[in-house]
């Protein structure tokens, strides 16, 4: 029987990839009869699921009947039986009609070590349990990654040929320490002495090459399941000192409550420091620190002892001013912004000073969180557009012009083109960030389209195989373009390519993921990944 289903997907891609290659308009007729024969021979041969799937899409055209069907149309329709037909590049159908387990919240990990078969063979093990896993095999990338990402949990190599373990942990230690991150590093040297060494230094966990997967699952396991537990009763951000975004919900529905019954005028403001990226990228990540808690302090000393100040993300801020006007809410903030300005930051004989911007919005009965967040949010970005280093008050006739990100899918199989662009397209950043899909049929037409020359970050998933230009060739030139930094890219490839995907690390690839895959776990990576540059 599993030839007959073999054969029968081979010839339903057959047909799909003969329709979106030729793009042109195909007849209902044509449409109707390839759906009429799924649904009878899928049943008829065990795939029951694809029988279903036909049969409902069969009832559908048949009660909106239309003439022809463009390419995009017919996309469209037919996503679900293009995932089942395509079981070999992502997970089985059954797998794909169940819930996945990873979620957004699922716990991520950094795995540090330049040997990078010890590198790809954890990260497959430790995904199989729900974990996000990012991998970085120089102390360059690992310190990106671990501010950018956020992880739950840092495991690193005690000996590594161009970076010390012992110095990695200890630039990582008090950051770690800060966020309560767990730190648990890996050596296939288990003398005491090392391993009191690594405890010493900071580390919360030793574990000893060649690794008991089982006791390592477990022991992780153990960690994460602490560092949640933590996390999930502490109102206050590890770094700074102000409060974190969960407790903000909390607070404004104190502060809505004491609103409906007193009726006293309240006012949020949402702050964002200027040129943020450009302090880490110039001065360091920890001179990055350094002004986030300098900023918190400098704007807990200017308030009231009613007023709360909440971490909302990166260099973003919430500031909660009850029984305030928007007109003394800008006087305020006015006056903090004019202080904090003229503090210098010093680092090797240079000092720079930093300034912000800010957006208020007045609440009402009415408003919800979000509404008022992004009301303040359209704030901000006025404030942002006129210059920066301001306060503006909301107004409704104000329009906020979305920040672009460019994804780029390139892969010679029209099916996938389609697959992805259907899945990644409705990925949601929020009100500020649209997220804009290309898609292209080999290396040589992504290298030779205008994307290249576009001034915004661009996503780039790369198919490993593909005819004219692989993605590894692709892959190397985009490291040498003056934009390299602008591009984040994830490697798609299978799973007996080992060579390629330490190739692929080895050119800067910033993630890969391996076929088969789960297309909710590429959306979710794809989502994290987007976070490093929000």
């Amino acid at each position: 029987m599993e030839k007959y289903q073999v054969a029968l997907l081979m010839n339903i891609r057959k047909q799909l990839q003969e329709w979106f290659e030729k793009s042109q308009p195909v007849q209902y007729q044509d449409v109707k009869r390839f759906l009429h024969s799924l649904a009878g021979t899928s049943q008829t041969i065990g795939l029951e699921y694809l029988g279903k799937v036909s049969t409902e899409l069969l009832d559908h055209i048949s009660e909106h009947p239309q003439s022809t069907w463009h390419t995009k149309e017919l996309q469209s329709l037919l996503i679900d039986i293009i995932k089942i037909c395509y079981k070999d590049e992502i997970v089985e159908v059954e797998q794909l009609m169940v819930n996945d387990k990873r979620s957004q919240t699922s716990a991520s990990i950094l795995l540090i070590d330049d040997d990078l078969s010890i590198l790809i063979y954890l990260k497959e093990q430790f995904e199989q349990q729900g974990w996000h896993v990012f991998v970085a095999s120089n102390k360059e990338k690992a310190v990106a990654a671990f501010y950018e990402l956020k992880p739950d949990c840092l495991i690193l190599d005690v000996y590594m040929q161009e970076e010390d373990g012992f110095e990695l942990l200890s630039f990582f230690n008090e950051q770690a320490r800060q966020r309560f991150i767990p730190t648990i590093m890996i050596s296939a040297d288990n003398r005491k002495e090392t391993r009191i060494k690594a405890f010493q230094m900071g580390a919360d966990d030793f574990l000893a090459k060649p690794l008991d997967m089982e006791e390592c699952v477990v022991k992780i396991g153990r960690h994460l399941e602490r560092r949640k537990l933590f996390t999930e009763y502490l109102l206050v951000d590890e770094l700074t000192g102000a409060y974190n975004r969960k407790y903000l919900t909390e607070v404004y529905k104190q502060q809505q409550t004491n609103y409906v019954r007193n009726k006293e005028t309240y006012c949020i403001a949402m702050i964002d420091l200027d040129y943020f990226k450009k302090i880490n990228d110039t001065y360091g990540h920890l001179m990055g620190d350094e002004v986030l808690q300098r900023f918190v302090k400098h704007v807990k000393s200017h308030i009231r002892t009613t007023d709360q100040l909440f971490r909302y993300g990166g260099e973003e801020f919430v500031l909660c001013l009850p029984r305030t006007s928007a007109e003394e809410a800008q006087t305020t903030l006015n006056r903090i912004l004019n202080s904090f300005r003229t503090e210098a930051f010093h680092i090797n004989n240079e000092r720079f000073f930093v300034t912000f911007s800010v957006g208020i919005a007045k609440v009402s009965s009415d408003s919800t969180l979000e509404n008022i967040l992004n009301q303040a949010d359209r704030a901000l970005y006025t404030a942002k557009e006129k210059g920066r280093n301001q306060v503006v008050v909301s107004c409704h006739h104000q329009q906020m012009k979305l920040k672009k990100f460019n994804l780029a899918i390139i892969d010679d199989d029209p099916i996938i083109r389609t697959m992805l662009t259907e899945l990644l397209g409705r990925i949601d950043l929020g009100t500020r960030y649209e997220v804009q899909v290309h898609t292209y049929k080999d290396g040589l037409e992504f290298m030779n389209s205008t994307i290249l020359d576009e001034n915004t970050h661009c996503f780039v998933i790369l198919d490993g195989m593909m005819p004219k230009m692989d993605g590894l060739e692709v892959l190397q030139r985009l490291r040498k373009e003056k934009r390299h930094d602008q591009f984040t890219v994830v490697m798609l490839t299978s799973r007996n390519s080992e060579n390629d995907i330490q190739r692929a690390l080895q050119l800067g690839a910033d993630d890969y993921m391996t076929k088969p895959f789960k297309l909710m776990e590429l959306e979710e990576r794809m989502r994290l990944l987007m976070k490093r540059v929000k």
